[in-house]
């Protein structure tokens, strides 16, 4: 009897039985075009024989794997929503239950739909991943060993991208006490049973050994470049995987390695550029970049096309912009908006900030993700400015006083915005964090990073509207274990 790789490790036997039914299969593709990257069609449902069939399917997985991380519950829409709405930019406008309410007001339980199907979807993802490497090392010979190597580095990036999304919500930051608190049951091998649903969460320290050797993994075996600028946005190459290594590094409060990552592809003096590589760089203009997706700053984003959607009410749009979607959240005006340094010329305020909507009251709306009611925009993952940003905070800590790289790093990302109001000079060491993090704000608003930096700088959650600060001390500082994974894997520890 041939084995058919399934995807057991999944909560609830309902959600198992709608992660099999989501995986059905259409025509099998013999070749791989940008419009395939765009609407992968994942395989692993198929016998294993079969699946690893011939080079064709094989890369038809990896779509597959890239499809399962972008799901609309998981980085194709929702993570970004939540770990935004959990800080204070965004006030709730509907009081809609569905839309990320539970989160931004900080009541998630264990029951929660949220951090289950976040978990759920994440961990779906994970076994995919997993399966794929063990079927990839089953059959050696379909393709060659520098492709093959190309595909488990694309593989185990993205489980480094999944685990590192977790971590940050799920569990308590690397940087309260060097990592030895509870983090995730650290899952590295395919399951197609529920014999080993019981597993201990490994610390958070032991989860970002992992993410970090799977990501140094891909870097030493991911492709340079792509042919097209479509494949370089959309899936791994060595740059991608050393940008989100200067993310893991930051999380972790790990400054020297910060920098040593992020002068690979960021050159020493301005104009930055990676000199090797796909050659990332700002653009001209910031708008550019989330009306043309595939620029040399994007380093990874998800595609949405109108026949592969992130799904009913998963879409950014649909969270910020009343006229294409629901517009669950607007900008809160005493948030970001109301620090002078987001001066009302920014370029970022006058392209993304917008209160003239029919009928809104006059709310400041975030419209970054404009299209819709099908919501296309490409999801932003990484993005060079980001990358800058991390760069310029990371020496800025390790300096003793006002760090001239770091200064300028800043500078860069904030005078393409706003070159009136760069910083010739600041008082001292830490006035210049303080303006990297509220250019960070400002920056990468609607992104997926507020609570993200509040919490690895083991900060508040702060009060917005009605709803009170959240300590570092609450519970519901980070979020809830859920119950489906407690109730199914009985060596499990609930968050405190």
């Amino acid at each position: 009897m041939k084995k058919h790789i399934i995807f057991p490790f999944i909560n609830r036997r309902s959600v198992l039985k709608a992660a099999l039914l989501a995986v059905l299969l259409g025509p099998v593709t013999t070749s791989c075009t940008e419009e395939e990257i765009l609407e992968p069609t994942p395989l692993t449902s198929l016998a294993d024989v079969e699946a690893f069939a011939n080079p064709d399917r094989v890369l038809a997985q990896i779509n597959g794997l890239y499809s399962s991380v972008k799901n609309g519950q998981f980085l194709g829409g929702r993570y970004l929503v939540y770990i935004d709405v959990r800080g204070e930019e965004f006030l709730n406008v509907t009081n809609n239950g569905v839309t990320a309410l539970q989160t931004w007001n900080h009541t998630n339980n264990s029951g929660s739909n949220e951090p289950t199907n976040l978990w759920n979807q994440a961990y779906l993802a994970i076994n995919r991943i997993n399966l794929f490497l063990e079927g990839l090392d089953a059959n050696p010979n379909v393709v060659d060993a520098a492709l093959a190597n190309q595909y488990r580095g694309e593989a185990r990036f993205l489980r480094g991208l999944t685990y590192l999304s977790l971590i940050q919500l799920y569990a308590q930051p690397y940087t309260k006490d060097n990592g030895a608190s509870l983090g995730l049951p650290l899952r590295l091998k395919g399951e197609v049973g529920t014999g080993n649903n019981d597993l201990v969460r490994s610390t958070v320290a032991q989860v970002y050994t992992q993410i970090l050797e799977d990501l140094t993994f891909a870097e030493q075996n991911l492709p340079t470049n792509y042919a097209t600028a479509v494949l370089n946005t959309t899936r791994a190459h060595k740059n991608t995987a050393i940008a989100l290594k200067t993310r893991a590094y930051l999380a972790m409060g790990r400054y020297a390695d910060v920098v040593t990552e992020a002068n690979k592809i960021v050159s020493a003096t301005a104009p930055y550029r990676a000199a090797t590589g796909v050659a990332h760089q700002l653009q001209a203009s910031v708008a550019t970049v989330f009306t043309n997706y595939t620029t040399t700053e994007s380093i990874l984003s998800m595609p949405m096309s109108s026949n592969d959607l992130p799904g009913t009410q998963n879409g950014l749009a649909s969270y910020y912009m009343p006229i294409v979607g629901i517009g669950d959240y607007s900008l809160n005006p005493n948030g970001i908006l109301a620090n002078p340094a987001f001066t009302a010329t920014d370029a970022r305020r006058t392209n993304f900030v917008k209160n003239d909507f029919t009928g809104d009251a006059g709310r400041n709306r975030l419209t970054k993700f404009p299209t819709g009611p099908q919501h296309t925009d490409y999801v932003p993952i990484i993005r060079y400015a980001e990358v800058l940003l991390n760069l310029a905070e990371a020496k800025a800590r390790l300096a003793a006083g006002v760090d001239a790289d770091a200064l300028a790093l800043l500078n860069a990302v904030r005078g393409r915005s706003a070159p009136t109001a760069v910083y010739t000079t600041l008082a001292d060491k830490t006035a210049l964090i303080d303006a990297i993090l509220v250019e960070r704000r400002i920056e990468l608003l609607g992104e997926g990073f507020r609570s993200n930096d509040l919490l690895r700088l083991n900060q508040p959650l702060p009060a917005k509207g009605n709803i009170q600060a959240v300590v570092t001390t609450a519970s519901v500082y980070i979020w809830p274990i859920p119950q489906g994974e407690l109730n199914v894997n009985k060596l499990a520890e609930p968050n405190p």
